[in-house]
């Protein structure tokens, strides 16, 4: 018997998703999983557990869906940057092709908001805790997946705004302001900093009505920032990623949105950015500009160190985390330009 003799049987049929297709389509999203960099993400999550004591189970959805939507967002944004390498591998579209790996990172974000109904039931958090018992167990629970899915939609959209203005600041050839890129970052950087942490204050079992997101904010700033300065500074970037790849990416980092308003009379950093420089040459160049003429580097260090006393004043206001010191500890650059 043919299946076109009684098509609408056969489609109609509940086949199961076979777990080989699954892991054919997921094989770009194992690849870039298989080689974590420093999971900054999943030590934030760890440390802000000191306050919020996530149960468990709870917790270990939150994390991966964190990491799940943090992987996702990687393969796109390599793909958006035109990327060649990753954590000191090439990137996952160069292995996988675009489509593929569009279709993955897509895939894997609906497979994290699926991960998000395993958060259902749990007391919801802060000002609007549901105190009343009596309530039906169902309505509650649907409250605090409304409440969930909101977060998660909420920093989504964050994110992709922050990435969407960075792009049309590059292809445009458009110097933000310092203050636009500060915001910038707080919704793009910011934006899945916040969904982990939302998600955990949402099922906090202490400090239920503490809002920690101020100093979640301030710490995604910083990184952002730190995180230029050591793509045009640092030898482990150099390894990891390519010689100064913000310049061939043509982005406008935390150092050359300094370096450009230093001297608005001076065209040279835009011309080089106009040309996405691939070579050494015109990357040398314009690094020694912005360390020498417009003191660019010393400007961003100066603007993390505000950052860093500001943040570490903060987790002490808030009770001090000595998970959080070690990792601003880590985080911390010297003068040097070099991250401790």
């Amino acid at each position: 018997m043919s299946i076109y003799d009684d098509i609408l049987g056969t489609l109609a049929k509940d086949d199961k998703w076979p777990v080989q297709k699954e892991e054919a389509i997921l094989e770009p999203f194992r690849f870039i999983t298989s080689n974590p960099g420093k999971e900054i993400r999943g030590k934030l999550i760890e440390a802000f557990n000191q306050w919020l004591n996530v149960p468990t189970d709870k917790l270990q959805v939150i994390s991966k869906v964190v990491n799940m939507l943090h992987s996702a967002s990687l393969m796109v944004d390599d793909i958006e940057d035109d990327s060649q390498l990753r954590r000191g591998q090439p990137v996952t579209h160069k292995i996988y092709g675009v489509a593929q790996t569009i279709n993955t990172a897509n895939y894997v974000y609906f497979l994290a908001y699926q991960e998000l109904f395993a958060l259902k039931g749990t007391a919801t958090a802060g000002p609007s805790q549901v105190a009343l018992h009596e309530i039906v167990t169902g309505i509650t629970e649907n409250i605090h997946l409304k409440r969930v899915f909101s977060f998660s939609q909420e920093e989504l959209l964050s994110l992709h705004r922050g990435q969407g203005l960075e792009i049309l600041w590059r292809d445009s050839l458009q110097c933000p302001s310092e203050e636009d890129y500060i915001s910038m970052v707080n919704q793009k950087t910011g934006g899945l900093l916040r969904i982990g942490i939302k998600l955990m204050m949402a099922c906090a079992t202490t400090n239920l009505d503490v809002d920690y997101i101020p100093l979640v904010n301030a710490i995604g700033v910083f990184f952002q920032i730190r995180d230029d300065l050591m793509n045009l500074q640092s030898k482990e970037y150099t390894s990891n990623k390519g010689f100064a790849e913000d310049l061939s990416e043509g982005k406008f980092s935390f150092p050359v949105v300094h370096g450009i308003h230093a001297d608005r009379s001076n065209r040279q950093i835009m011309n080089v950015l106009q040309k996405r420089p691939t070579t050494p040459t015109l990357k040398v160049h314009t690094i020694r500009y912005l360390q020498e003429q417009t003191k660019s580097f010393d400007y961003t260090l100066s603007v993390l160190d505000k950052l860093e006393a500001q943040t570490r004043a903060e987790i002490a206001r808030l009770g001090g985390n000595k998970k959080l010191q070690a990792i601003m500890d880590l985080l911390h650059v010297n003068h040097e330009g070099r991250s401790s």
